[in-house]
């Protein structure tokens, strides 16, 4: 493998990225291949913090052996850094994301005691500079620095594609934004109850090739509907209407002030976040979406979420419904609208009422294309879990084989029903499972689960100690 072309190579590398320790095991087998892992794993090097303090430190340390012999010694004044070597190779010069919000964080840590604002100045004109090239940009919530003044800026942000920043930012940093955000494809604002900056709508107009856009309210604001800033949300779509056509993502956790919705055309990608509880998204109603490929909706009334279903144009391949009441009614009708209009429907997340599991069963028979499974099960009333894995094992689609319950100690699966159901696999695609579980639950089914990985029933499997985020990423 050592052999290989540099280009495949780097292809494959790539595909790791997100593999931290697979990585840097890698990076000792030569020198070739150091070369091509350094550029990746320092591409966006803040996502592997965590928010750990040691990483920080270490992290912080090698950014700061970046910085000239002059500005090292004024700093080491006040900080106490363990001092670096000047670095083998320039890793700033790799980094493509810059992510404020993460030094600002690395700063604070090292020494809360100093001077925050010409440790900030130090670090800021290491990265941003004709020598960097940035594609993405975080922006701290009280970030307040003139960037449109610092040397490079423009050459520095020339290839810049994705932004995320806080509505209240201040007129400093704003400038600069507007200034050099222009060819941003991706945009994310997180929302303040209080305070916004009304040209943030400047941004939002200045932008030319917007596809993606996410509203996030700020965390004090999910379940303060009711004191929602419509004006300024008003403000803020009518600006994003004039990108309506090209828009493809959108994401929001709060109903629009305008009909905005209607004005997505060629909307693929629908993310709905009902933080307020009781929100009737009553905006939804008899909205058009024909090219809608991804819907994820929490906490969104399934009447809404049915309307919408059936004014799609079968594109829809995936469907993540979620922390929603479900009556049999309700739960019954949305089933069928995913089964008659949703046929290359890949994967697929939904509570199932114990009276329609027939329906998934017709949904199964429909929708061919089927890959992964992730069922809710209420833990109200009851459920027929011999019944589920038996319209599971006599109708799945033959590529699906990934599979994600949670399971309830108020409902659990019997021994001898999860037996039967790996028994009647047999000679099926192994299969990848998941269960959503508590520990007093967990131990009952680990030497079952054992012995038919053994066997190649069970190709992995994995407890999920509360509903993760990615309801679709199984790992192996």
């Amino acid at each position: 493998m050592s052999k290989l072309n540099r280009d495949v190579l780097y292809m494959i590398f790539e595909e790791l990225q997100d593999n931290n320790n697979v990585l840097y095991t890698c990076l000792s087998v030569n020198k070739t291949w150091c070369e091509l892992i350094i550029p990746i794993l320092w591409k966006d090097p803040w996502k592997f913090l965590k928010r750990k303090k040691e990483k920080g430190k270490i992290l912080f340390n090698v950014i700061f052996s970046h910085l000239s012999d002059e500005s090292r010694n004024h700093l080491n004044q006040n900080l106490q850094i363990n001092t670096y070597e000047k670095p083998s190779f320039d890793y700033i010069s790799f980094c493509r994301h810059l992510n404020l919000n993460a030094i600002q964080w690395l700063i604070n840590i090292i020494d809360e005691e100093s001077d925050m604002k010409i440790i900030k100045n130090e670090v800021i004109n290491l990265f941003i500079n004709e020598n960097t090239r940035f594609t993405h940009l975080y922006i701290p919530r009280q970030f307040d620095y003139q960037i449109h003044l610092i040397p490079g800026l423009k050459r520095c942000f020339s290839k810049i594609e994705f932004l995320s920043c806080n509505t209240c930012i201040s007129d400093n940093t704003l400038i600069g934004l507007i200034e050099i955000c222009k060819p941003i494809k991706e945009l994310e604002l997180f929302i303040e109850k209080y305070h916004n900056n009304p040209d943030i709508a400047k941004l939002i107009d200045s932008s030319k090739n917007l596809v993606n856009v996410k509203f996030e309210p700020n965390y004090f604001n999910y379940f303060n509907y009711s004191n929602k800033n419509e004006s300024f949300y008003t403000l803020i779509e009518n600006s994003l209407n004039k990108h309506a056509d090209n828009v493809q993502c959108f994401k929001i956790t709060e109903p629009p002030a305008t009909k905005l919705f209607s004005s997505f055309v060629n909307l693929k990608r629908l993310e709905l976040n009902g933080y307020a509880r009781g929100t009737l998204w009553n905006c939804l109603d008899n909205v058009y979406l024909p090219y809608l490929q991804v819907l994820k909706a929490s906490r969104v009334p399934l009447k809404v979420l049915i309307s919408l279903i059936e004014n799609t144009k079968g594109f829809l391949n995936e469907i993540s419904i979620d922390y929603i009441f479900h009556d049999e009614s309700n739960n019954k009708r949305i089933i069928q609208a995913i089964c008659k209009k949703c046929p290359y429907l890949i994967y697929l997340k939904l509570l199932i009422k114990n009276s329609n599991i027939p329906e998934l069963e017709n949904l199964l028979i429909n929708c061919r294309y089927l890959s992964g499974l992730c069922i809710v099960v209420s833990i109200y009333g009851e459920f027929d879990w011999d019944r589920l894995f038996l319209i599971l094992t006599r109708s799945s689609p033959i590529n699906l084989f990934k599979f994600k319950f949670n399971i309830s100690p108020k409902i659990p699966i019997k021994v001898e029903t999860l037996k039967s159901f790996f028994d009647n696999w047999r000679g099926r695609h192994p299969m990848s499972l998941r269960f959503f579980q508590t520990d007093e639950v967990k131990e009952k089914y680990i030497d079952l689960i054992e012995k038919y990985k053994i066997e190649g029933i069970v190709r992995n499997f994995k407890y999920l100690h509360r509903n993760p985020l990615e309801a679709f990423k199984w790992d192996n």
